[in-house]
């Protein structure tokens, strides 16, 4: 078993097989620029981030989100600490954390947590759905210019801790290593325009991806255009939740088509679909030649988490999903490339290098 884990989330000594669906849109200009990855603990340089899970919720204070779901409360540091142990135990490296400012993020328990447990960290600066905020919160209110400023500090000088009730004050050293966005049913218009816009303008500043949440899927390409009508680039975005409708999937290979990543991330969540109906998708992205866009997570809450009594656990894609997918003909260095080179790109800070 030990050596299958290390199939999985060990370093690959080979030179992955470059003759399957190469993607030009994701290498463009990537020479001119140093690329880093922000963690909580510190940057890193991109290929020191090993095993990835590219989309999890470690920590999230008690909110209005939780009074909907009560699986959308995980407040106990021990227990998410447990639940990094496990992680490590399996061979996993690093974790991104997609709760952003304001919305029930603890950025300082994920400093902490990183710092005990040596699994690095990569948290998020921006903004989630407005279910995760009151009706008074300010990420209603704050005009762009105001939230790009804000999002920007948090990516270059520390998080802040608060926020949730009013605009944040309290900072520390860890930095925030990409901005979360997200959009429901009512899509990138209206009020979240605003905070697309700030987004943007901060990704555009300081060279961070962008993570963006679409709600099952819908409206991601009208996500996509507003992001690079602004000026953002394709091989900064990170489209989330796609993978929630199997009938989706002639729309994402249009998404693919535009050269963003691809984050999926419903993987063990049965309720949507079987992981055998996720890994026919993947199939599909393969053969259609986007493996180098491909991300994969569990996208955790209370339930999902064993040390909280969940029924999945940070181990499942290294026991159970991707032991399957291989056996459905998927290659160890593709899943490597899924796990470890994909992220490593997805979620480096480009920093434009000087001549």
């Amino acid at each position: 078993m030990k050596k299958a884990l290390d199939d999985f989330t060990g370093a690959s000594s080979s030179t992955l097989d470059s003759t399957i669906g190469s993607q030009e849109t994701i290498n463009e200009n990537e020479q001119n620029y140093h690329k880093v990855i922000t963690t909580v603990t510190g940057p890193i340089a991109p290929e020191e981030i090993g095993f990835c899970h590219s989309h999890e919720h470690l920590f999230l204070k008690k909110g209005p989100a939780a009074e909907i779901d009560s699986s959308l409360q995980i407040d106990d540091f021990d227990k998410t600490v447990q639940e990094l142990n496990l992680f490590q135990s399996v061979g996993g490296t690093t974790i991104v954390d997609a709760q952003p400012i304001g919305s029930g993020r603890h950025s300082q328990w994920l400093m902490a947590a990183s710092q005990q447990t040596g699994v690095q960290i990569v948290a998020s600066t921006g903004f989630h759905k407005f279910m995760f905020y009151p009706e008074n919160h300010w990420i209603r209110t704050a005009d762009a210019d105001t939230l790009t400023e804000l999002f920007v500090n948090e990516l270059e000088s520390g998080m802040y801790t608060d926020g949730e009730e009013v605009w944040p004050e309290e900072q520390i050293a860890a930095r925030a290593g990409l901005i979360k966005t997200a959009s429901d049913y009512e899509g990138v218009g209206g009020p979240y325009y605003r905070l697309f816009k700030a987004a943007s303008q901060a990704a555009i500043a300081t060279g961070a991806p962008i993570m963006s949440h679409t709600e099952l899927g819908y409206g991601a390409l009208d996500q996509i255009k507003l992001f690079t009508d602004i000026g953002v680039t394709p091989s900064q975005l990170i489209i989330c939740h796609l993978d929630r409708k199997m009938d989706n999937v002639d729309y994402m290979l249009h998404v693919a088509s535009t050269g963003v990543y691809l984050e999926l991330d419903t993987i063990g969540r049965f309720k949507y679909h079987s992981d055998e109906s996720e890994i026919q998708l993947i199939l599909k992205l393969i053969e259609a030649g986007h493996e180098n866009q491909l991300l994969l997570g569990l996208d955790t809450t209370r339930k999902r988490l064993k040390s909280y009594g969940g029924n999945l656990g940070l181990d499942y894609l290294v026991n159970t999903f991707l032991p399957k997918l291989e056996v459905y003909g998927v290659s160890k260095d593709l899943i490597r490339k899924f796990m470890h080179e994909n992220p490593a790109k997805a979620f480096s800070k480009r920093i434009a290098t000087t001549k």
